[in-house]
């Protein structure tokens, strides 16, 4: 085999923008040019090579579209955590529209009766939930926490962050330097960070057991910085606090008067302004009254159950991870709602349509799935026969693909749908869509 050519610089016109926010260059195979907008003239250099595609260097702007702007981050470029900082909020959320239509026409082969107002909230400082990774660096003599590089494994060495929430967005540099004090050093993979109102928790993932000066120099952060740290030498459950017990984390959804506690390590929104804007949309769009009974699929800890509880007769909350539902049935308690049920489910396993609570009447379905999506449920959905559907999404290539079953194969017809910023200066694109049964769009026109 001949050796590869030296990297020559190259110059294209940018068509689109790929799911992780990188410009698309059609130059023989496609580039994937980081830190390119659609519409630009640039010139950059092949770094690495697969089947499909090649990734590229961003070299030179030789043409700006109006929407480029200044980087906020200092890091961004070499910081994997942020993708669209180079671009102006109007026209990250016009792309991300766009996204969606495009990913609903392609893969699904349906188009809604009308497109919702995007939802948004905070650009920065937004972020209240993230896993950092943290590695020891040799050469340098010292440990870096943060995001990873952008294509690489490696974390990037960061000053501070301006997405996530304060106080953690002041705190990568501290955090690095407490780890380079730490015997164990060389054994801290990642920070987890959970922070609400009134609490930041720091989950240290710990490979060995820390020293009793490990030990003492955690609670001095801890004490130093008003926050609390715990340790994870295992799985989820094996997290606990350095000392005394730690309060209970917990965040409020007041316009339903609701408050939620969960664990550190729990999954949660990231983005807490865009979640409560987000659950009222759902709301909006199931369209409850006193008699609605509400089937909440992949319910997690009851973020959207029990704010639905407080307008629905009644509501049933599924998940499969049943540490999730003990505390989404703990939240029913504290929030003094008797009717709402959850039970523990693999809604990936079609079987599941057989089990009680599946075979109970229900008015109105909303479903949360994870990025694969939720197509071995949607026959149950369609046999439950509800009045209105709601889909909330994280990844609008599974979203198409489900609402084109929906659609095309199963009865529905789509009514409306549109994007929720939750991770704006990102390409992560967040959606919801509301479909009914078409006969009863029928009854409707025909009135």
């Amino acid at each position: 085999m001949s050796p590869r050519p030296p990297p020559s610089t190259e110059t294209g016109r940018v068509e689109s923008l790929n799911h992780e926010g990188a410009g698309v260059v059609r130059a023989g195979k496609a580039v994937f040019v980081a830190g390119a907008l659609p519409g630009e003239s640039v010139s950059f250099i092949r770094r690495q090579h697969h089947r499909q595609h090649d990734e590229a260097e961003l070299i030179e702007v030789l043409e700006p579209v109006p929407g480029r702007v200044a980087p906020r981050c200092a890091h961004f470029g070499r910081c994997g955590g942020c993708a669209l900082q180079h671009l102006d909020g109007a026209a990250q959320l016009a792309i991300k529209a766009q996204q969606l239509r495009d990913s609903l026409v392609r893969i699904g082969r349906v188009e809604p009766r009308a497109w919702l107002e995007p939802l948004t909230g905070p650009a920065w400082n937004y972020r209240r939930r993230a896993r950092l990774g943290a590695r020891y660096v040799r050469a340098q003599g010292r440990s870096l926490v943060g995001f990873r590089e952008r294509y690489s494994s490696r974390v990037a060495r960061l000053e501070r962050c301006e997405v996530l929430v304060p106080p953690v967005d002041a705190l990568l540099a501290p955090l690095g330097e407490l780890l380079t004090r730490l015997s164990i050093r060389e054994r801290v993979p990642q920070i987890e960070v959970a922070s609400t109102a009134t609490c930041t928790a720091l989950v240290v993932r710990v490979l060995e057991p820390p020293s009793e000066a490990d030990r003492e120099a955690l609670l001095g952060f801890e004490q130093a910085h008003g926050v609390r740290i715990l340790l994870q030498p295992a799985g989820p459950a094996s997290v606990h606090t350095l000392r005394e017990p730690a309060p209970a984390l917990e965040y409020a959804l007041p316009e339903w008067d609701v408050r939620m506690q969960f664990e550190p390590t729990d999954f949660i929104q990231v983005n807490e302004p865009l979640n409560r804007a987000l659950v009222g949309r759902v709301i909006e769009l199931l369209a409850l009254d006193a008699a609605a009974r509400v089937l909440d699929l992949y319910c997690g800890l009851g973020n959207f159950t029990l704010p639905i509880a407080r307008r629905a007769g009644a509501v049933t909350g599924i998940e499969g991870e049943a540490g999730l539902v003990a505390r989404a049935r703990a939240n029913a308690a504290l929030n003094g709602i008797g009717h709402a049920q959850f039970h523990a489910a693999n809604l990936d396993d079609p079987g599941c349509a057989s089990a009680p609570w599946a075979q109970a009447g229900y008015t109105h379905v909303l479903l949360d799935p994870p990025r694969t999506g939720a197509r071995a449920i949607l026959p149950l959905l369609a046999s439950l026969k509800p009045v209105r559907l709601v889909y909330v999404s994280c990844h609008p290539g599974s979203l198409a693909r489900d609402l084109g079953i929906l659609v095309h194969e199963l009865g529905f017809e789509l009514l409306a749908a549109g994007i929720a910023d939750m991770f704006p200066q990102t390409s992560h694109v967040e959606s919801v869509a509301v479909l009914a049964p078409v006969r009863e769009n029928r009854r409707g026109a025909a009135a």
